[in-house]
Formats: C-alpha cells, sequence, structure tokens
C-alpha cells in the first residue's frame, strides 16, 4: 500500500458547491456513529495496539482518538460561534503540536472516547436542529481568508470521522486485529 493510501484511506476531501437536506442528514449521521464505531472498533485493544502508528511517521492510534477528540470540540466550539455571531473569525490551533501534548502521548484512549461519544451527543443535537437558514450560516478560518458555510463544515467533519475510522480499522485489518 503506498504512502498517500495510508493518509487518505478514502481519499482526500472534495467540497461541493452545495449539499441537499439528505446529503447534510446523510453526513450528520456519519458524525453521529462515528464514536459508537470507533468503541466497538478498540474495545479489546491494548497498549501496544493503541501505541501503533497506522502507518510510517504517523500518529500512533491512541494520538489519533485524542486528536479526533480535539478536533470535534473544536469543531462544535465553531458551529456555535457561527451560530451565535455573524460570520466569526474563528481560532485555528496546532493540531500537529497537539498530538505531541504529553496527554496526547500518554492518556487513556478511554477518556477521549467518552469526550468524544458526549461531544457527539450534544454537537449532533445541535446539527440535527438545522434548518435551511442555520445551514447557510458561515465562518472565516483566518489561515486560509477562506469563509465555510455550515454545510459544508457538515460534510468535512462527515469526512474526517470516516477518514481517520478508517485509518484505525485498516491498521486493525493488516494486523489481524479484528475478531
Amino acid at each position: 500500500m503506498d504512502i498517500e493510501q495510508l493518509k487518505y484511506p478514502i481519499g482526500r476531501f472534495v467540497r461541493q458547491d452545495s449539499y441537499s437536506i439528505a446529503e447534510v442528514k446523510s453526513n450528520i449521521q456519519i458524525i453521529s456513529a462515528l464514536p459508537s464505531r470507533f468503541i466497538n472498533l478498540l474495545g479489546g485493544w491494548n497498549d501496544e495496539q493503541y501505541n501503533t502508528p497506522y502507518r510510517p511517521d504517523g500518529w500512533t492510534i491512541r494520538q489519533l482518538i485524542h486528536h479526533v477528540a480535539d478536533s470535534h470540540i473544536n469543531a462544535y466550539t465553531r458551529f456555535r460561534l457561527a451560530l451565535t455571531e455573524d460570520n466569526p473569525v474563528i481560532k485555528p490551533y496546532e493540531e500537529q503540536l497537539w498530538a505531541e501534548l504529553p496527554d496526547a502521548k500518554a492518556a487513556q484512549v478511554e477518556l477521549s472516547l467518552q469526550l468524544m461519544r458526549y461531544v457527539h451527543l450534544r454537537w449532533v443535537l445541535l446539527l440535527n436542529s438545522f434548518g435551511p437558514e442555520e445551514l447557510a450560516r458561515t465562518y472565516v478560518h483566518p489561515q486560509s481568508g477562506r469563509t465555510f458555510r455550515l454545510d459544508e463544515v457538515i460534510a468535512n467533519y462527515a469526512w474526517h470521522s470516516e477518514h481517520h475510522y478508517q485509518h484505525a480499522f485498516q491498521l486493525a485489518g493488516r494486523n489481524n486485529w479484528i475478531g
């Protein structure tokens, strides 16, 4: 398997100009299901497995799970900002550096799985309340200067969910860790 396939097991995110209500609902379902999918996949893993990188020079599964929790907490906050402010400039963060912090390298995976579980419950409750007006709300990412519509951000986080799930799932398959 080549490095691009290991980095992007489902391909890179491809932005659409618009999203139908059916696409938005499907994307919300993907986000909603992620914590349970991770819990089911990783439930019996040990520290050696959690400390295995999903690809050469990549994060360990432990770092990956902590990253997803960190990323989705930030996403939830960004949605709330976009709903309560007029096109706010969001705060970026250095995800690579966050993944190198001591808690991301050593904390129990279960902590972030449970954090993800509860953040997703709140986030999905919020997302499911959206109508066309909320889906059209926006925020600005200061690094790119680009304005993002919330329907696109939902699609991006559905992709992000599956992207990282596949990192762990495919690693498990390559190592015969799936029972």
